[in-house]
């Protein structure tokens, strides 16, 4: 098994579209042997994650919600905030949740790397 390198430009993309092209190349899905039990997708790079668009009025309203196990521990953090703070952590949770959630998952998401 082979795995190609693909680098992507992020910058001026809508964040959905892109996390889904990222998806497909991670789990292999471009590969003319793919099966979905085997992990042989590509490795991705992608650059000016902090330059990605969303559409409509996501940036006012999407929220990132994380709960630490604690009473009242539930945090939410808006994603003009994660923009500044985080640029990179929105790219990878959308890709996170667009690869199939299974053993191979973790896997596949250490492929995803970020450049700046």
């Amino acid at each position: 098994m082979n795995r190609e390198k693909y680098t992507i430009d992020a910058s001026g993309k809508v964040l959905g579209r892109l996390a889904a092209e990222i998806a497909l190349l991670l789990r292999g899905k471009n590969k003319q042997g793919f099966v979905p039990y085997k992990d042989e997708g590509d490795f991705v790079t992608v650059k000016n994650a902090k330059d990605v668009k969303v559409s409509g009025r996501k940036m006012d309203q999407k929220i990132y919600y994380h709960y630490t196990g604690y009473t009242g521990g539930l945090r939410r953090t808006p994603i003009k905030r994660m923009l500044q703070n985080k640029p990179t952590e929105i790219l990878k949770k959308a890709v996170y949740r667009m690869l199939p959630d299974n053993k191979l998952r973790d896997k596949m998401i250490k492929r995803l790397k970020f450049e700046d």
